[in-house]
């Protein structure tokens, strides 16, 4: 286990953590939350031992294996499946000693050889190759240097790499930044039969609520440890304070009680000595903290003065780049932005929805075809490089005098006010700001000029949580029109009504919200696999006959192979099976136990809420892993489909 003791943690002269303890249990799935700046990174700087903790301690097992994404990828010029499999460390040092090796040195090579058998050596490429089609990407690009990727795409790999590695501790940091929904929706179900203990940072609460077994919460420069995922922390948390809450005042009353007592009667003589007592009883009391919460961030952006209808037309348009040569993405696009339109607009990364965004934002021109704009439309457009227009050098006042720089110095520090910067923040430098500040910064400039229809790629990548929800409070408020590329499916949840979709070089209406999509995306991973084996069956039937030795031979072939692909999965099945039946065995304790009138007597008054909990809990755990089951026996039999020799 991991075991905080005491632990204290500075950044320069910041106290990030003061005196806090925790533990973290073997294969327990564990959320770090809090606000930007918390020290969350931080923490998983310690956990690798990159940095040193100021007090206390943070003990972890020596012989835990750790596997984390890398922020910085050198070897560009590695093959994408090579440079995946590279994540296995042991894998490669296995193979690298077999060819030094001499072919007449039998013992060592025997030896060799079983180290590689015991490492799945033989099976490390289909597992790469699994990797990387689960996280979006095509069996055309799986052999292409890591320096033809985009930067996203680079991350991925970095992704898929360090979840190649084998592993006892798992590290993710934002591992959903660059991912579209159907590559996390995969992350998703790879962490929920991931066998070790995972670490997760992020800012996504639906990603949080479909991996988290726990969430470990920094407040006031402490961590608190909840059980269950981000919404049940949630409630768990505000439990918590009530309860604080309730103790601070009780004993406020009594500090106050003891105290009058003392006032009364400490000069009388009679009663000095039971006054003395409570002056003992007043010192010897545990002085609590009020309750105290991170302050919490609201802003509202100001209404348009005018709503054309429609606010934007797109004819028969072809999209894409001119330069280096004309190279169309979407084709023959016909939409319509109306007057409070609300749109989220959804596909895979690279299908084209930030060319889309740009050509409405008026970024680039359509290749051919109409772009029809409203006399009278304003648009706001936040687009992911727009933190980049932040200055570190120059404050709040000085961006927006950049574009306003008739308005008064107050109307301008009463406009920065309203989206979280008064006081001293309005007027220093941004050097400090953290990837949030920069970024509502970015929002408050972008809408100075009260845009009619605000344009939104990826404006939550940055943010945590509590910007989020107060982003999309105020998006919800925002009476002019919205499109928004966003992977964050809470925050499509609470301000479109519509969606497009961007795929196959075409946008197209969806009759649906995202549940509906995901099952759409199913759909679609499920037909493209049907094709492929249709497509492989074809080309098979046209080989010529070969007789029965070669038959044979490719039967065996296929039958080794089948094997070595079925091998980690049917692992994986055997642990399912394991932790399913303990789960129901406890489950079962707890239903007779539940059953049994005296649980609702005072006798578990105290432990009932705990328990009814972990009844919840395990009942929605077995669930998913039985799902997983089902998932995994469909993968050996499409594995068995697909190398099947006819």
């Amino acid at each position: 286990m991991i075991r905080a003791t005491n632990l204290g943690l500075r950044r320069g002269v910041k106290v990030l953590l003061q005196d806090t303890n925790f533990v973290i249990n073997p294969k327990e799935r564990v959320g770090i939350v809090g606000r930007n700046g918390a020290g969350k990174t931080s923490l998983f700087a310690l956990i690798q031992q990159y940095i040193d903790a100021d007090s206390g301690s943070l003990d972890i097992p020596s012989s835990w294996r750790l596997a984390s994404v890398e922020q910085e990828i050198t070897d560009r010029d590695r093959p994408a499946r090579e440079f995946v499999i590279d994540g296995d460390t042991q894998l490669r040092q296995l193979q690298h000693e077999r060819t030094l090796t001499d072919d007449e040195n039998g013992e060592q090579i025997a030896v060799l050889e079983s180290a590689l058998i015991e490492a799945d050596a033989w099976t490390a490429p289909s597992r790469a190759e699994q990797l990387l089609a689960g996280l979006g990407f095509k069996p055309d690009q799986w052999m292409l240097p890591v320096g033809q990727f985009s930067g996203g795409w680079q991350m991925r790999l970095a992704l898929a790499r360090a979840l190649m590695a084998p592993s006892d501790l798992l590290l993710l940091d934002e591992p959903t930044n660059h991912l579209d929904l159907d590559a996390m929706l995969w992350l998703e179900r790879w962490l929920q039969t991931y066998p070790g203990t995972v670490l997760i940072i992020s800012h996504d609460t639906e990603f949080l609520d479909a991996t988290a077994t726990h969430i470990l919460h920094f407040e006031q420069q402490q961590l608190f440890k909840y059980r269950g995922n981000y919404s049940g922390f949630l409630g768990q948390r505000a439990e918590r304070l009530r309860q604080d809450q309730l103790a601070w005042e009780k004993q406020q009353r009594e500090v106050a009680h003891l105290q009058s007592f003392i006032d009364r009667f400490k000069a009388k003589a009679t009663k000095a000595k039971q006054a003395q007592s409570r002056v003992k009883a007043l010192a010897k009391m545990q002085e609590l903290a009020p309750v105290r919460l991170d302050g919490s961030i609201q802003f509202t952006l100001p209404t348009p003065d005018q709503m054309p209808d429609p606010l934007l037309r797109l004819n028969e348009t072809d999209l894409g780049y001119r330069q280096p040569e004309a190279r169309v993405i979407l084709k023959n696009v016909n939409v319509d932005v109306r007057s409070g339109s609300r749109i989220g607009i959804l596909g895979m990364n690279g299908a084209g929805k930030s060319t889309l965004i740009k050509t409405l934002a008026n970024e680039i021109q359509p290749l051919s075809g109409q772009l029809l704009p409203s006399a009278r439309l304003e648009i706001g457009y936040f687009a992911q490089h727009q933190l980049d227009m932040i200055e570190a050098t120059l404050s709040p006042i000085q961006h927006l005098q950049r574009i306003a720089p008739e308005i008064r110095e107050q109307e301008l520090r009463n406009y920065l006010g309203r989206f979280g910067f008064s006081g001293d923040m309005a007027t220093n430098t941004t050097t400090g700001f953290s990837g949030g500040e920069k970024a509502r910064l970015a929002l408050a400039l972008i809408v100075w000029h009260k845009p009619n229809l605000l344009l939104l790629d990826e404006p939550t990548n940055h943010l945590d949580v509590e910007t989020r929800e107060a982003l999309a409070a105020a998006l919800a408020e925002y009476e002019g029109s919205v499109l928004v590329v966003s992977h964050d499916r809470q925050l499509l949840r609470s301000t479109v009504d519509n969606f497009w979709i961007v795929a196959d070089g075409v946008v197209s209406e969806f009759d649906g919200d995202l549940e509906d999509y995901r099952d759409w995306l199913l759909a679609r991973a499920s037909a493209q696999r049907s094709s492929q084996r249709a497509e492989n069956a074809t080309i098979n039937s046209n080989e010529p006959i070969v007789d029965r030795r070669t038959q044979r031979r490719l039967e065996a072939e296929a039958r080794q192979k089948t094997a070595l692909l079925r091998k980690p999965l049917e692992k994986k099945i055997d642990q399912l099976e394991k932790q399913i039946d303990q789960q129901r065995l406890r489950l079962s304790e707890l239903d007779a136990l539940i059953a049994d009138p005296d649980f609702y007597s005072d006798t578990y008054k105290d432990q009932r809420p705990g328990l009814l909990a972990e009844h919840g809990e395990l009942s929605k755990s077995i669930e998913d892993k039985e799902e997983n089951w089902l998932l995994l026996q469909s993968e050996i039999e499409e594995i068995e489909a697909t190398h099947k020799v006819d």
